[in-house]
């Protein structure tokens, strides 16, 4: 497999296809992620199928494949009894699932790995991601996040995905913790309508990214289609970099339940509007799967 150019580069010159979620793909394979782990559990008990994950959004048509290192962190596995060292290596190893994926896939285009960096709540595994506003200060957080950002970034990832992030505290904290690591990242924030999670306006979020050197594209996933349209459009403009967009398929994850309720929503021929208001990182989230990035494989790439 060839080198791939900066992914930075490939923004500059185009659309490149983010693949879907990780834990539908893993869930549709017949495993049961009914764990405050989520995914990050297969690492340690069965590493293949999370890079058989990977390689089917390869094959369908995905140019980046995001890590299962989502809900990964030092304080998850040490609830499970999994020591420093071995989650630093369980860390690394969901760099090198992805990786593995890439080498097998028979596709003669550019292929790049993303490490995912969840929010905080994501580890409390309460669905407090989805609401931010943990009563941490930014300085709590980045401490937080900086040492698993630091494995992540020594498994050499393409780039750092700081995804679903539901305040500007915590993205602040992010945008700290990235300085000095050597891996480009996204910055990508739940929303509704047109404010954070927590509430906090869009606009305002955007731009505390609008002069990180570090962050390469900024945007939203985890939230329905019919949010990103605004969200796409006003991330340009605040920002002046390329947009990452990729939201879930339009259901409701009821965390009580720790279920999808409702209907998708998002359709294929969305991404058209995304990328005409300067997405470029383009793909889905939570219940999107393998045939809908095909289709949206197909869509940007058509002549």
């Amino acid at each position: 497999m060839r080198t791939p150019p900066a992914l930075a580069e490939a923004l500059a010159d185009g659309t490149v296809v983010l693949d879907g979620g990780m834990s539908n793909q893993l869930a549709s394979a017949g495993h049961d992620l009914s764990d405050e782990l989520w995914s990050a559990r297969l690492l340690a008990e069965d590493p293949e199928v999370v890079t058989a994950a990977h390689l089917a959004y390869f094959e369908a048509g995905a140019d980046v494949a995001i890590t299962a290192s989502y809900q990964a962190t030092f304080e998850g596995f040490a609830r499970r009894g999994t020591g420093p060292e071995e989650a630093g290596r369980l860390l690394a190893l969901s760099v090198e699932c992805a990786r593995t994926a890439a080498r097998r896939a028979r596709v003669t285009r550019p292929l790049w790995v993303a490490a995912s960096v969840g929010p905080y709540g994501a580890m409390l595994a309460d669905g407090s991601e989805y609401r931010g506003r943990y009563g941490l200060s930014v300085a709590e957080l980045e401490r937080f996040h900086r040492p698993r950002m630091e494995v992540l970034a020594g498994a050499a990832p393409d780039v750092l995905a700081l995804e679903t992030i539901p305040d500007t505290d915590e993205a602040e904290a992010l945008l700290r913790a990235v300085r000095g690591l050597g891996v480009p990242a996204w910055l990508s924030y739940s929303a509704t309508g047109d404010r954070t999670r927590a509430g906090q306006p869009l606009e305002d979020a955007f731009a505390l990214a609008a002069r990180a050197d570090e962050v390469i594209a900024v945007g939203v996933n985890c939230c329905t289609p019919e949010d990103a349209d605004h969200a796409v459009a006003l991330a340009a403009r605040v920002t002046g970099k390329p947009v990452v967009v990729y939201p879930n398929s339009g259901e409701t994850w009821d965390a009580g339940a720790r279920a999808w309720t409702g209907r998708s929503t998002f359709s294929a021929g969305q991404v058209r509007g995304w990328r005409a208001s300067g997405a470029r990182l383009i793909g889905g989230c939570c219940r999107v799967g393998p045939e809908t990035i095909a289709s949206v494989a197909s869509v940007l790439r058509a002549p």
